[in-house]
Order: structure tokens, then C-alpha cells, then sequence
């Protein structure tokens, strides 16, 4: 069975091992995956659909959504040092997703025996993290308007449905808790670049230009996005 990127070259009895260590599972719409604070000795590679990780506030509607896990990526909260660790974020599914739960003792042995995995895994989690830097910059020096598009770009490529589309299903709650506006900046935003003809709905996507929004290396000019 397929796991991830990361195991697709091994010998076929490695990747079976690592299956058995392994359970697929299936998570509706805004189920939690892991809650924040709970203990876990799994490594979560997402087969099909979105998840997001989410920091808890202190208020109901407070939640910060620190990044988002597509398919054939992993959320491991704090590296491998043992075969268990206590999560510090709750993991959400964004979209009805299968989920990989594979043992982290089986993954740590496998690093063992094959030194290359562990050093791809480490440069995975490095690249995520200069991408979650970049993108807290930009939370904070961008417009509002800016930062809207940037976000609906970015879920273009997330959850995408059809040419220059996202999913749905993706509310403006996630939206906003993503991006770090209120929900209503969302709404006012979104509304003024559908004014515009900057984004178009229908029955399965929110649309978007390919070419309208900021990506993780350029920026827009701010005359092209409405601010609240």
C-alpha cells in the first residue's frame, strides 16, 4: 500500500512492513483528528482530502489555523525523539479526509536502517517550516485584502476542484482563522472582489484568476485587491 512520497522507492517488503504498522482511517468535515494536548504515538500522513492545524484560543471562535496538511503530507507536532509525544496542536480535518495513522516506532526504526528517509523527512519539516515563517510574515505586514487573496490562491492549490478553483466546502470561518482577520473582514473582502469579477462562485467552487493573488514567492500590487 502507498503511504507517502517519502517510502515510494523502498523495496516492496520494507513498504509492507510499514503498512502493518499503519491504520487507515477516515475523518469527516470538521472532525478532530487530534486534539491539543493529547498524547499520540501515530505520524499522520494524509491519503486523500485537507486537514488543518489548528492552535486552540482561549474563546470559542478563537482558533488560529497555522497551516494546512494536503495529500501526501504529514503532521508530526515535535520530531521523533520518542516513540510518543503530547501534541501541542489539535489537527482538524478541513475536507472529508483518509488519514495514515503509522506508528512512530516503526517510523523512527525505519530512519534507523535507511539514514537517506530520515534526511528527506528532516528537509520536509524544514521546508514547512521557512513556508509557516513566511507566511506568519505576511499575516502580519500584509492588507487585509492582500492577505484574503493570498489565502484563496494558496487553496487553489490545496483543495482544488477545477481550473483556478477551490473546494467549497472550505468555509470563510476557516478562511478567517487561517489569514488571522475576523470573519466579517472575510466576508466584506470576498464580496468586493466578487464585485469586481475577482472571484466567482457555483455549486462546487469558489473560483479565482491563476494569476490575481500572492504566492509564496510574489506579491501582488495592492491595487488589484480590494482592503477592508
Amino acid at each position: 500500500m502507498y503511504l507517502h512520497p517519502l517510502t515510494a522507492g523502498l523495496p516492496m517488503a520494507e513498504r509492507e512492513w510499514l503498512t502493518r504498522h499503519s491504520e487507515l482511517r477516515y475523518f469527516r468535515r470538521n472532525e478532530t483528528v487530534l486534539e491539543a494536548g493529547e498524547d499520540t504515538d501515530r505520524v499522520y500522513c494524509v491519503a486523500s482530502g485537507l486537514l488543518r492545524v489548528v492552535a486552540r484560543g482561549r474563546t470559542p471562535g478563537a482558533d488560529f489555523t497555522s497551516e494546512f496538511i494536503r495529500a501526501d503530507d504529514f503532521f508530526l507536532d515535535l520530531g521523533l525523539p520518542e516513540d510518543r509525544y503530547r501534541s501541542t496542536q489539535a489537527l482538524v480535518a478541513a475536507l472529508p479526509s483518509s488519514v495514515h495513522l503509522v506508528s512512530v516506532a516503526a517510523l523512527r526504526e525505519l530512519c534507523a536502517r535507511r539514514p537517506e528517509i530520515a534526511l528527506r523527512l528532516l528537509g520536509l519539516v524544514a521546508k514547512r517550516l521557512a513556508l509557516l515563517r513566511g507566511r506568519l510574515r505576511r499575516v502580519s505586514t500584509l492588507s487585509s485584502g492582500a492577505l484574503v487573496g493570498h489565502v484563496l490562491h494558496q487553496l487553489t492549490q490545496l483543495a482544488p476542484v477545477h481550473a483556478g478553483g477551490f473546494d467549497k466546502r472550505i468555509s470563510q470561518s476557516m478562511i478567517a482563522s487561517y489569514s488571522g482577520l475576523s470573519r466579517e473582514v472575510v466576508n466584506k473582502t470576498m464580496r468586493a472582489m466578487e464585485q469586481r469579477g475577482l472571484l466567482r462562485r457555483d455549486a462546487q467552487a469558489v473560483h479565482v484568476p491563476e494569476d490575481f493573488a500572492l504566492t509564496d514567492f510574489g506579491a501582488l500590487p495592492d491595487d488589484q485587491l480590494s482592503t477592508a
